[in-house]
């Protein structure tokens, strides 16, 4: 299949400037940001802008996985920075059940009012959202439109005031469909701490009906940070046999991964959920879910791989190594860590979203690279 990507059209609309403009725009911010430096949880002080950042292209790999394309920013055959996303983070992804993949960004960096309270010269928006139909990645994975604001920029799907101690952003760290509604599993943060670690007030469902469009939040669901929901401050989803499985860590890197589940449609409903406590499910008490995965574990995907007939989990371990984990089943027992993405290689990197498409012996996710603050492809070969 070939790809095309200039002039792509967006819901029947050609949007944004050109590249050029972009950058012309943008390095006046940047320049003014490369004494800063990346942080390693708090997004504001970043510079996706390229070679000012002294990214020049795609990263060379020696180890197991390689880097097939950047998904997102100046350097990306999709042009995001068409819809005022010049940099991002996360990539959730999840089949919306209708032949898309919905694709949730998290705090995204464009042009505008900076947001000067938090020490950020570019504009934020805590959650951005592109589609894609693309089913050949070995190309790279390319978008197909954007839930857009009056600007034409990809809007912020849930509203964040961006206020520290109250609430510096909404971000979305799981994605699922049930029976044509599209969920998505949010934290709300309370302020950037230490590197790696950050403090949530609480998190939470959102809906949308019509494929991504527009969010509902359904403050029924928000898990509070404290005792055993602290637990299920950032998520994975799963669905198998009827259920969507739910594993949670705390908020920030290095925690430990704890197992929900609730029947499909009453994903709304937490006193529905059952709680894996290592040998039966306990419903109702989110204090009775016992660690499955130990190790350190920060933002995390799993998924069931058909060419291997396992469950596999995806993350960063202790020294931001992306890791993967194997399992027969949703609850265990999880085998050890495989190193797929080596630390040394991409200092950086974080987060490792699996392409739900991606079921074969090439395994393709999404990996942030903190340095230039944008995503990319990446694809590992899987061995039995």
């Amino acid at each position: 299949m070939t790809k095309s990507h200039n002039g792509r059209r967006w819901g029947g609309v050609i949007v944004g400037a050109s590249k050029r403009l972009v950058q012309v725009s943008a390095i006046g911010a940047a320049a003014m940001l490369l004494l800063a430096g990346p942080a390693a949880a708090d997004p504001n002080t970043v510079n996706p802008i390229p070679g000012l950042n002294g990214t020049n292209g795609l990263p060379v790999l020696n180890g197991r996985s390689s880097a097939i394309a950047q998904a997102t920013g100046l350097l990306s055959p999709n042009r995001t920075q068409d819809a005022n996303v010049l940099g991002t983070d996360l990539g959730i992804m999840w089949d919306n059940g209708n032949g898309e993949v919905l694709t949730a960004f998290g705090d995204s960096a464009g042009l505008g009012i900076p947001n000067l309270m938090n020490g950020s010269l570019w504009s934020w928006r805590s959650n951005t959202l592109f589609r894609s139909a693309d089913r050949n990645l070995a190309d790279g994975m390319s978008f197909d439109s954007s839930p857009r604001d009056f600007l034409g920029q990809a809007k912020e799907l849930i509203p964040s005031p961006k206020i520290p101690f109250v609430e510096i952003s909404r971000i979305p760290t799981a994605g699922v469909a049930v029976d044509g509604v599209q969920y998505m599993s949010l934290m709300s943060v309370k302020n950037w701490g230490e590197p790696g670690q950050w403090d949530t007030n609480y998190s939470g469902l959102a809906f949308s009906t019509d494929n991504g469009e527009n969010w509902t939040v359904a403050p029924e669901t928000n898990r509070p940070a404290t005792a055993g929901n602290r637990n299920f401050q950032m998520s994975a989803f799963v669905k198998d046999g009827g259920f969507v499985y739910q594993y949670g860590t705390p908020p920030g890197r290095g925690g430990l991964v704890h197992l929900a589940r609730v029947p499909e449609k009453q994903i709304r409903d937490l006193g529905a959920y059952e709680y894996w406590n290592g040998h039966e499910w306990k419903k109702g008490d989110p204090n009775a879910a016992a660690p499955i995965v130990f190790g350190g574990v920060a933002e995390l995907s799993v998924q069931y791989n058909q060419f291997l007939g396992q469950y596999l989990m995806l993350t960063t371990d202790n020294f931001n190594s992306v890791v993967m984990r194997r399992s027969p089943s949703p609850t265990g027992p999880w085998g050890p860590p495989e190193v797929l993405l080596e630390a040394r290689e991409l200092p950086t990197a974080y987060g490792a979203y699996i392409h739900p498409w991606s079921t074969g012996p090439d395994l393709y996710f999404l990996t942030t690279v903190h340095s230039n603050y944008n995503v990319l492809l990446m694809r590992t070969t899987l061995n039995r």
